[in-house]
């Protein structure tokens, strides 16, 4: 294959896009993101949701009915990286927190809310 033709045959697409970045996403972050996506703005997942609902997806015949727990840790991590992204919240308490901090105890994630969600004043 000639130089040209290795050029050519490479997408248009910029660098640095939404749909190049998500394109690169690592699977179980593209199923943190499906997750979030079906249930909603303003709604939340555990973090044990998202490693279940892999987990379920890449299952075989004869894999232990707690297998979902191998990705837990693979779940937080990912989580970590689309908030330090601004992609997802992660939640303790119901509150935001710095995805840059340490993080310990019971999380949540969520999509952070948009522009437009911001609640309406009492004098507008």
């Amino acid at each position: 294959m000639s130089a040209k033709s290795k050029a050519d045959s490479g997408t248009s697409k910029t660098p640095g896009t939404a749909e190049e970045g998500e394109r690169r996403d690592d699977p179980l972050a593209r199923a943190i993101l499906d997750l979030l996506a079906v249930r909603g703005p303003g709604k939340s997942i555990s973090p044990m949701e998202a490693a279940q609902a892999y987990a379920a997806g890449r299952a075989r015949p004869g894999d232990p009915p707690d297998l979902w727990r191998r990705y837990l840790h693979a779940v937080r991590q990912q989580a970590l990286y689309l908030a330090r992204q601004g992609r997802i919240d992660i939640l303790r308490k119901g509150k935001p927190v710095d995805p840059h901090a340490p993080i310990k105890g019971v999380i949540r994630l969520a999509l952070p809310p948009s522009k437009t969600d911001k609640p309406q004043s009492l004098h507008d």
